[in-house]
């Protein structure tokens, strides 16, 4: 293995944040990171980094999960259980699926990111979450190197959650993750956002999981900046759940404010929404700032650091928290 030493992070995370790792492994294999467990108990996980905003240098061992391999395992004759190893590009893995006719997962296209890590947070679009085609995952636990196999129960899926966020952080490495997808007779969610209204404007009344993913990625190509050409991780923040009477309260004073309804108890309410309306949107502060076409997206211009970045985000969040008495809470994870 081939350990080395004061490595710049910055084309490890799609902020672009350049920080310094003392020691950074490239893991490429089971035994290895296995092997290395044995030695090292005190590690840093870092896979597609597009999740994270560095504010501080990594002063321990960095292990880069760039395990690599999609295969289908079982097959029924509506479902295909299709595993990927956990340093496979998620954008790319999606894909691989549609081009080979599974469905399910094409809500999901060109979200940031490797496949190890969107159970983590439960990664999801335009209704649609991993929880709802996850089957399994592969697991090697830090401290013991023993391999463990969670399903969907264990992993308890929330709104951008699981268990491996909350009472398993950081004391597992996600390996490999199984997904149950639909080989035919696929059942497309069209209704969030502006997908069924654009694919009526194509003359698209049949569309296959393909034409689905076509305009979520076109969707998200005219809203979000593409990493490659502006350093930022998505979106910033959460969308909050309210309860139903402080959403009434909000929407006598806010007539326009948009929601989603949660249950008889409780709204979600757009956290965009919610900046853009304390005057965020678009402003840039030095080298940071909040992008001109979706407030909830931070963005770095070039030099930022993560410091620079975290200030603006405690900034908005002061700042929605007294015009709305909401609290927003960070989804990307401030090292």
């Amino acid at each position: 293995m081939n350990i080395q030493k004061n490595i710049s992070l910055k084309p490890f995370n799609t902020f672009g944040v350049d920080v310094n790792a003392s020691k950074f492994l490239d893991v490429k294999s089971i035994s290895d990171l296995r092997e290395v467990l044995l030695k090292n108990h005190d590690v840093f996980i870092l896979s597609g980094g597009s999740n994270l905003l560095f504010t501080k240098d990594i002063d321990k061992l960095v292990l880069h999960l760039n395990l690599k391999g999609i295969e289908v395992i079982k097959e029924t004759n509506k479902y295909v259980y299709v595993k990927s190893q956990a340093g496979e590009n998620w954008h790319e893995f999606v894909l691989w699926c549609i081009e080979n006719g599974f469905g399910g997962l094409e809500n999901l296209s060109l979200i940031p990111g490797n496949v190890g890590t969107s159970p983590i947070q439960n990664i999801g679009a335009y209704g649609v979450e991993i929880k709802d085609t996850f089957h399994k995952l592969k697991a090697i636990e830090i401290n013991t190197g023993k391999r463990r196999v969670f399903k969907k129960k264990e992993c308890n899926f929330g709104y951008r959650n699981s268990v491996f966020k909350n009472e398993l952080k950081g004391k597992y490495i996600i390996t490999s993750v199984i997904f149950k997808l639909r080989k035919k007779n696929h059942k497309l969610n069209t209704s969030y956002g502006a997908i069924q209204a654009e694919l009526d404007n194509r003359g698209i009344d049949k569309p296959t999981i393909k034409d689905v993913s076509n305009v979520v990625i076109d969707i998200r190509n005219s809203k979000l900046p593409n990493p490659k050409e502006i350093g930022n991780s998505g979106s910033f923040f959460k969308n909050p759940v309210i309860a139903i009477d402080h959403f009434i309260n909000l929407k006598n004073e806010y007539p326009n404010i948009p929601s989603y309804i949660i249950s008889d108890l409780e709204i979600k309410v757009p956290a965009g929404w919610l900046i853009e309306q304390c005057g965020f949107k678009g402003k840039r502060f030095g080298n940071a700032g909040i992008h001109e076409k979706q407030a909830l997206v931070l963005v770095n211009y070039g030099n930022a650091t993560g410091k620079e970045v975290y200030q603006i985000a405690q900034n908005i969040q002061e700042a929605v928290k007294e015009k709305f008495e909401i609290s927003l809470e960070i989804e990307v994870n401030v090292i």
